[in-house]
């Protein structure tokens, strides 16, 4: 239970992307309408986040195992580095971790959920990064894209982002950088970047961007949170620095969402990829996305 009473159904009036609740004031609520993502300063404890690092430290050591968990790695970087905080740039899917997972369960970050979700929340999608200093092959630049692509169920705006800084986030170590007031837009056509070098497994980005579109960077402070909209364009920039950018974040929607049959429209070849990840890692034939 969250102590903000959010009505999950969409009130009548100007707002259609936030619920009727007590946590946000009338400014928050306009902004997020009109612009498609939220800052909450310093909403994550220095403690917790400290916590977090802790822990994924001991996953790039191997001291944990985490069931269900994708340990993605800078292949080019592996043979200098075995496996460590050098080499492993994200951690998804950690829904098993306790310790991490406490990350999903934290009131100060449910409260605000609930402005977007209503009371009946489900994490749907979990995410340590750790971008790592990068090379001008540019690897860990992460496209402009929606994560709503990703995603095989809806309504949307019952879908929300909670994204937390770990560590100061800006330009020099490659932060979140977002297309204001996107989220209004229809989800668009994905596949991977057509830039020199190679792109990590599944960081899909626009297929046709708009260069022209006006973009934020988000300076964040440790343990500043941002909220945002799953169809809100945004993406990342390089690590220019020699040190780590690492944040934690996990998608929340509503249990009231529901599934789509992804045939036939921009995220059926995603569906294949998918389902040819899952049979090489489980040796499994029957697969949906969903």
């Amino acid at each position: 239970p969250t102590s903000a009473q959010a009505s999950a159904v969409p009130q009548p009036g100007n707002f259609c992307y936030t619920l009727d609740n007590d946590t946000l004031t009338t400014e928050q609520r306009q902004f997020y309408e009109d612009n498609g993502y939220l800052l909450i300063k310093k909403l994550v404890s220095d403690e917790d986040i400290e916590r977090f690092r802790k822990e994924f430290i001991r996953i790039c050591k191997k001291e944990v195992n985490v069931p269900g968990a994708m340990i993605m790695k800078d292949e080019s970087l592996r043979s200098q580095y075995g496996q460590s905080e050098k080499v492993v740039n994200k951690v998804q899917d950690f829904q098993e971790d306790e310790e991490l997972f406490r990350y999903c369960t934290l009131p100060e970050v449910l409260k605000y959920v609930e402005c977007f979700t209503g009371p009946n929340i489900m994490a749907m999608h979990t995410m340590l990064i750790n971008k790592l200093p990068d090379s001008d092959k540019q690897t860990f630049l992460h496209p402009m894209h929606q994560d709503l692509h990703y995603f095989p169920f809806r309504p949307a705006a019952r879908i929300v982002c909670a994204w937390t800084a770990m560590e100061r986030a800006d330009r020099d170590n490659g932060c979140l950088v977002v297309q204001p007031g996107t989220h209004k837009e229809p989800l668009k056509p994905h596949g991977y970047p057509k830039w020199e070098g190679k792109a990590n497994k599944l960081f899909h980005g626009l297929l046709d961007e708009d260069e022209k579109s006006p973009r934020v960077h988000l300076v964040m402070e440790k343990g500043d949170t941002v909220f945002f909209h799953p169809l809100l364009i945004h993406g990342s920039g390089i690590n220019k620095t020699s040190g780590f950018r690492k944040s934690i974040s996990c998608h929340f929607a509503s249990s009231e969402c529901y599934y789509i049959d992804v045939k036939n429209t921009t995220q059926e070849h995603l569906e294949k990829e998918v389902v040819e990840m899952a049979h090489k890692k489980y040796n499994t034939t029957s697969v949906e996305l969903r």
